[in-house]
């Protein structure tokens, strides 16, 4: 006797996770096909793909970009009150009987016609200021790490919601059906830094195929992905064939959309078999690559490879390419560490830019480059006029835009003159993802999907589109 195939745990997964049959059908139609759309976007996009350089750890503002001369002034004086209102502070600050002021001990000028100030720590990005749109006033809700990077990814600081590539690949689907539409790599660094969890690029409660797929830097770039010894290309063929027929069976009784999924990451996972070795041997680049990113590219693993293997993949339709760059939490010794982690990015970073340039790509590609937060302007632990540390900051912090869109030439937003506070033009984290959405064509209200009793979105049940950051 063959079981009911409607068994109590389908009608909740039907109620919960899944996709109604008609729009997930659309949806596996539209990504089977390269360069074909599911129903969004919802506005003429002015993006077509991403580059997110997320710098983990949380830059100092005041270091790099948020240039502010008066806290000199007040060197080893405590933060006033007035400015200080009380915040909260992490468990490693709680207990400091002050809070002295720590001015930056790294130099600024201003760039370009714009005359954006960069830190002397940035010479390369300081080069392109002009391509640049600095956001000055972003502020989020977490103060320590986990849950301050899980907000900024996913737009919650409890885990378990998709990430904003994952939201991405659901949206817009995929440009190529032999590359993944999320691709994740993180690389290694010369200071120790926070964990970075596969969360961070998970899909949530979205199929999971909308995942990001994680590109390594050592050994084998994908895991599982080569044959195992003694099986051929042929024999794994007919192994997913085999597979699939069953899942097809199987997906006839229940239609859980998640046999779907994996008899397409099956087939998606066969294919990428020839195609990323093609993207991680960059032997055929020529000098102009090299003398861009930096000698480092040379080097799988690194920052500056990693920016180069996001230009290939961009260029062969991979939609949302993630950089995790890890090591910029300095609650002591950040002026020496600071400067490490800009000797591993600033090169690359701006060789990015000008490399999509060139090729005519920055002008649909959107980047970003920013961390979960920023730092605090009083010093942590002991304070010399050479040498300091500082705590988590969430109520102010810099990072910039590029590309497809976005008003380059900019500064949007202020902040006070101990770059603690929001002036002027407040960017919170759901703002900056519903304008991201925008930029690609996509309506943050309209993106959503149904899981336990409610739509979900990407910004919750907040967020505006920032016009002052678009063209």
């Amino acid at each position: 006797m063959n079981p009911d195939p409607f068994t109590r745990r389908l009608f909740f997964r039907h109620s919960g996770i899944a996709l109604g049959s008609a729009a997930f059908a659309s949806l596996l139609k539209g990504e089977d096909k390269v360069g074909s759309q599911t129903p969004f976007p919802h506005f003429p996009p002015r993006a077509r793909r991403v580059i997110y350089l997320c710098q983990s750890g949380g830059p100092a503002q005041m270091d790099l970009f948020d240039h502010k001369p008066e806290l000199g002034k007040h060197f080893d004086k405590d933060l006033p009150d007035s400015v200080r209102k009380g915040q909260r502070l992490t468990t490693q600050t709680s207990g400091q009987n002050r809070f002295p002021v720590a001015p930056s001990v790294f130099g600024f000028k201003q760039f370009g016609q714009s005359g954006a100030w960069v830190s002397e720590l940035m010479p390369y990005t300081a080069q392109i200021a002009d391509r640049l749109c600095f956001v000055k006033s972003v502020h989020t809700d977490a103060i320590n790490h986990d849950p301050a990077i899980t907000f900024l990814q996913t737009g919650s600081e409890r885990p378990g919601r998709p990430s904003i590539g994952a939201w991405l690949s659901y949206g817009l689907g995929s440009l190529n059906q032999n590359l993944p539409g999320f691709v994740v790599m993180t690389s290694a660094t010369k200071t120790d830094g926070q964990p970075l969890y596969k969360r961070l690029w998970g899909s949530g409660f979205l199929p999971s195929h909308h995942q990001g797929v994680r590109l390594r830097g050592t050994g084998a770039p994908v895991l599982y992905l080569d044959n195992p010894p003694g099986v051929s290309r042929t024999t794994r063929r007919q192994i997913i064939d085999d597979v699939n027929a069953m899942n097809r069976l199987r997906l006839k009784e229940d239609e859980n959309p998640e046999l779907s999924t994996r008899i397409s990451q099956y087939e998606l996972a066969f294919r990428m078999q020839q195609s990323v070795p093609e993207i991680t041997q960059t032997g055929d680049e020529p000098a102009r690559t090299w003398k861009l990113y930096g000698e480092d590219a040379r080097k799988r693993g690194t920052f500056a490879a990693n920016c180069l293997q996001a230009r290939r993949l961009l260029e062969r339709g991979v939609r949302f390419v993630q950089l995790f760059h890890r090591g910029w939490d300095q609650h002591d010794n950040l002026p020496r560490d600071h400067q490490r982690q800009c000797v591993d990015t600033d090169q690359a970073t701006a060789g990015l830019i000008l490399d999509l340039e060139e090729r005519g790509m920055l002008e649909d590609t959107l980047v970003i480059w920013g961390g979960e937060f920023g730092r605090t302007a009083y010093c942590q632990g002991k304070l010399t006029r050479e040498n300091y540390g500082r705590d988590h900051h969430p109520r102010c912090f810099t990072l910039w835009l590029a590309g497809g869109g976005i008003a380059a030439g900019t500064t949007y937003g202020e902040t006070d003159d101990f770059s603690y506070n929001v002036a002027a033009n407040p960017v919170h984290i759901h703002d900056l993802n519903a304008t991201i959405l925008r930029l690609l064509g996509i309506d943050h209200l309209r993106l959503t999907h149904r899981f336990q009793g409610r739509n979900h979105r990407l910004t919750d049940v907040h967020g505006r589109v920032i016009s002052g950051l678009m063209t």
